[in-house]
């Protein structure tokens, strides 16, 4: 048993992924030896219904000058965080004459860039220097911390008190929640609005899309769980929307207890949670025995491949990814290489199989028999941008919602 970081009550693990390495930590040959690594697992707390990983790493091991995630280079993106923010300001700053915006987990700027661009007044909080001085070179003020109550302090007596507050899958990374609600709570003012998005429990549990469990994301939220974990800090969930992002995930509106009503969404997005099972821990062991046999499907359909004499490539080195090679046990004997578009990726190896990662130029260059997609969340973008692939007989590999190979020219 464990503590739960969201209540402090007792939580159950229900599913150990074994020694996994960090993430995002692409490696050269000589940092193999010195490679971090933890013992990954999950645990569900039936008393606030947070779904958390069980051993934490160390924040600064995980974001630092050389982080190499950015969230910028997908177009859909880009475009979904346009909509993001016109919601936010159509919805809850249009009767603001000067608004001020913070954003926890800013990243390279790619939300924030669309208030700064207008001279809205704005703050983005970001841990890893090298994303946000590339936030700043698009004109994105970012303070390089982590966002907790002394830092909520420090901006208010600099800047005043923040209308909205947003968060762009960065708020479940946060393992010291209590004390980021905390903050939340004082930085808002009293109409002011808390709105962020995170991987949604329901479509992780639906999809068994267990990659979506790595070192960063430390809780994987529900309505329920956010309901409950805020409203220690007298915030209250006000409305909840679902997002085809990252998977399928949620964003939240939260508010100072009593400024705005509940909306239905949120009631009936409470009643499909029960219906789902969301709030029972044999939802999850269940879950854990889904992962386990997906794990030994791709294996499978991976060997046979390979004994069939055909070239198996990966397809985006996301962290995600991550999760799949080190709990299936998938190496470069299975996989030849990992074509990834991030230019600080290419060159390494991925974190703890050590398969190497290449430029989409040498993809190109020499299609595969099969591309495995680890970055399945944007298949749509991916595999409009690679008909050639498809066209000359490739076939991609998708293990969410099942494992399978799709055949599009077929199809």
């Amino acid at each position: 048993m464990s503590t739960c970081l969201a209540c402090h009550q007792t939580a159950t693990p229900v599913l150990n992924f074994g020694k996994m390495p960090i993430a995002n930590n692409l490696l050269l040959p000589e940092q193999f030896n010195q490679e971090y690594f933890y013992d990954m697992a999950i645990a569900f707390c039936e008393h606030c219904y947070a779904l958390q990983l069980l051993n934490l790493v160390e924040p600064d091991v995980m974001y630092h000058d050389n982080y190499t995630f950015f969230s910028g280079l997908s177009k859909n993106m880009t475009l979904h965080f346009q909509d993001f923010a016109k919601f936010v300001q159509q919805q809850y700053l249009a009767k603001e004459a000067k608004p001020f915006v913070v954003e926890v987990g800013s990243n390279d700027g790619i939300l924030l860039q669309n208030f700064a661009n207008q001279g809205m007044h704005h703050l983005g909080v970001d841990p890893s220097a090298n994303v946000a001085a590339i936030a700043e070179q698009k004109g994105v003020k970012t303070l390089v911390d982590f966002f907790h109550e002394d830092v909520a302090d420090k901006i208010i007596a600099e800047h005043g008190k923040a209308d909205a507050i947003l968060g762009a899958n960065a708020i479940c990374h946060i393992d010291q929640i209590g004390s980021v609600a905390a903050g939340v709570n004082k930085l808002l003012k009293p109409q002011g609005v808390f709105v962020f998005e995170a991987p949604y429990l329901g479509e992780i549990i639906k999809k068994t899309s267990y990659d979506q469990i790595y070192d960063e994301h430390v809780f994987f939220f529900s309505l329920h769980a956010v309901k409950n974990l805020f409203s220690q800090h007298d915030l209250e969930l006000i409305d909840a929307y679902a997002q085809n992002v990252h998977g399928g995930s949620m964003r939240y509106v939260l508010a100072h207890k009593g400024a705005y009503p509940i909306t239905d969404n949120v009631i009936n997005k409470l009643e499909a949670e029960k219906q789902q099972g969301l709030t029972q821990l044999a939802t999850f062991q269940r879950f854990a025995q889904n992962v386990a046999h997906s794990k030994q499907e791709l294996v499978k359909l991976l060997t046979e491949l390979k004994a069939a004499g055909k070239r198996v490539v990966g397809y985006a080195a996301t962290a995600k990814s991550s999760t799949i090679l080190n709990y299936s046990g998938i190496g470069p004997d299975l996989l030849s290489c990992i074509y990834d578009i991030t230019p600080t990726k290419q060159g390494k190896f991925s974190p703890g199989m050590h398969i190497p990662v290449k430029p989409f130029d040498e993809f190109h260059a020499d299609y595969p028999d099969y591309a495995l997609l680890f970055a399945w969340n944007h298949a749509n973008e991916i595999m409009a941008k690679e008909t050639a692939f498809a066209e000359q007989g490739g076939k991609w590999i998708v293990h969410i919602p099942e494992v399978q190979i799709l055949d599009l020219v077929t199809q």
